[in-house]
């Protein structure tokens, strides 16, 4: 329709709607879906995927979230805990077990699209209560238009230097194409002249992954980059994948500690 691209799948166009949930071609139905990593345990904060924001709880709001976004046809919560699945069942939502022994999101969602045949899958983390419909659009909209693309992120620019020197916070480097250099909790690039000089970005944590891939990413063994850095996206440069990097205006507040639930109950609240 007007206002709305064409992607492809191959050599066949691919038109997406209004509302879409699929994109459509000659070569068949390109199904996009978001699965959201929920678990029980976190250092930082037990249980908080059940956390009361203004009346709902932070996986419902994320959920609500991802559903809006235009190019996303189904969206599914995989989790390691009861709690969370009669929660999620409770409020009409998707849910799947999962295995309690996951070392992280992606293992965790490989296992919950096994019986799923959706072409794309969108990694959502489930402590963005907060998260744009349109930042998912963005990352997905390359992985239609381009089918040799395996993965794409985000990355936002950093505006505050204590940003860029926190190491909670990852940054990331692209080429002038868009795809990532290198990831990192250091201050990169660095610079000997001020922070105004420079040109920074965060690596927001949302994925988006082609089927194939996924499944290929999380039977790769973890790499020296990745366990030095903690970030399991070296593991996919490290073994010469490239990572499409879309910039976006959105910046998440992601819930890591109580303080920062009490950050996004303020939020909604004015909302």
């Amino acid at each position: 329709r007007k206002g709305y691209p064409l992607f492809f799948k191959g050599w066949a166009p691919i038109a997406v709607n209004r509302r879409l949930t699929h994109a459509t071609g000659s070569w068949g139905i390109m199904k996009v879906v978001s699965i959201i990593p929920a678990r029980w345990g976190s250092t930082r904060f037990e249980g908080k995927p059940l956390a009361d924001i203004n009346g709902k709880s932070m996986i419902q709001r994320v959920c609500e979230r991802a559903k809006a976004a235009k190019l996303i046809s189904g969206v599914t919560v995989a989790t390691d805990d009861k709690r969370i699945f009669k929660v999620v069942s409770a409020f009409g939502g998707a849910v799947v077990m999962t295995s309690v022994d996951h070392a992280s999101g992606t293992d965790r969602i490989a296992e919950a699209i096994k019986n799923d045949d959706a072409d794309i899958i969108v990694n959502v983390q489930g402590d963005e209560p907060l998260i744009e419909p349109s930042a998912i659009d963005e990352a997905v909209a390359p992985m239609l238009a381009d089918p040799a693309l395996q993965i794409c992120t985000l990355k936002t620019r950093i505006t505050d230097e204590r940003d860029y020197r926190d190491p909670n916070i990852v940054k990331v480097v692209t080429d002038k194409d868009g795809f990532a250099l290198y990831f990192s909790r250091s201050p990169v690039p660095f610079s000997r002249k001020s922070f105004a000089d420079i040109r920074a970005y965060k690596h927001i944590g949302l994925y988006v992954y082609r089927r194939e891939f996924l499944f290929r990413f999380a039977s790769m063994p973890p790499t020296g980059l990745e366990t030095t850095e903690c970030l399991e996206q070296l593991r996919a440069l490290e073994n010469g994948v490239r990572i499409k990097v879309v910039e976006t205006a959105y910046n998440p507040i992601s819930v890591d500690t109580p303080e920062d639930l009490e950050k996004v109950r303020g939020i909604f609240k004015a909302q």
